[in-house]
This record gives C-alpha cells, structure tokens and sequence, in this order.
C-alpha cells in the first residue's frame, strides 16, 4: 500500500533514480507539509532532493534552509508559492520534473496555499488585536475615571479686551 498518492508507474526513472525514489520523494513533500513543517520530517535525504528541486539552491546546511522556509506561518506561505510558480524545466529522464508538476498539482487539490494565507491573516490579526489592546490600555482613559482626571486650567477670556495702540517711533 503506498504511503501517498504518488505510485511508482506515475513517473520517469532517470540514470540515478528510479520511479519509486521519485515517488517517495513526492510522499515525502506531502508528508512534511502535512506534518505541518515538523522538523523531524525534515530529514537530510529529504532536504538533499528538495535543495535541488523548484529551483531552490542549497543552503550552507539543513538548518539555515530550514530556518529561510519553515520557520514561521509567513516563511511556509512563502515557500508554497515559489513551489506554485517555479516552471518545472527539463525533461523528466534527467530531471525530477514530472514530480514536480505532480507535487504542485496535489498542492493545488489540497488547496494547501489558501489554507496557510488563511492562517497567516488570523495570526496577523491577532497580533494586531494584540498591540491594540496594548495601546488602549497605555492611553486610553477607562469612561468612569475621565471625571478624575486633572484638567488643564485655561486662562480666563477678558471680556473687554483693551486693543494697544501704537504710536510713532520717529
């Protein structure tokens, strides 16, 4: 039974690799997100394929790649579309190409990109309900205590006020 919806036969094995290592590394790429970016998903295997695929370059190591993609809610809605938009060149028996497309295709039927701009924005939100929160409790005075509040004495308005005269100055 496979481990995801990708089998073996779906796709073109090439000098160093066989449909099923293609298969398995599309398993994988659902698996991790579906895992919801766990870090012990992230396995070197994995970040091997996935360094050399949807254009990405290799990071210095596994954990500054990790860091750049996964690290937050904005960094993973980030990478989902670089992975929507990357071409997917080259031919397939030298590339992993196919698997590519199928793994964008599956993002798209998961609808995994709207989901996580979804829970962007609400996490947004909610830091931002947050720091207002915050701000109304710095300067807002609560209704019952503005009666206490000192005011500012005014000066009192003359009500005939005397209009100097200027004389000459030679």
């Amino acid at each position: 039974m496979p481990k995801g919806p990708f089998l073996p036969s779906e796709f073109v094995p090439t000098k160093f690799s066989t449909g099923q290592d293609k298969a398995d590394f599309g398993n994988t790429f659902l698996h991790f997100i579906e895992s919801e970016w766990a870090r012990t998903a992230f396995s070197k295997s994995f970040y091997n394929r996935l360094s050399m695929c949807f254009g990405h370059i290799a990071h210095d190591n596994r954990t500054q790649f990790y860091e750049e993609w996964f690290s937050s809610l904005a960094a993973q809605v980030q990478f989902l579309k670089h992975t929507l938009r990357f071409p997917c060149y080259g031919d397939p028996e030298y590339t992993f190409s196919d698997v590519e497309r199928a793994i964008q295709r599956e993002i798209r039927n998961r609808n995994y990109l709207t989901r996580y701009e979804l829970r962007l924005a609400e996490e947004q939100q909610a830091t931002d309900l947050a720091l207002l929160r915050q701000l109304e409790s710095k300067y807002r005075t609560p209704v019952g205590e503005r009666d206490l509040e000192p005011r500012i004495a005014t000066p009192p308005v003359d009500q005939n006020p005397v209009t100097p005269i200027q004389g000459s100055l030679f």
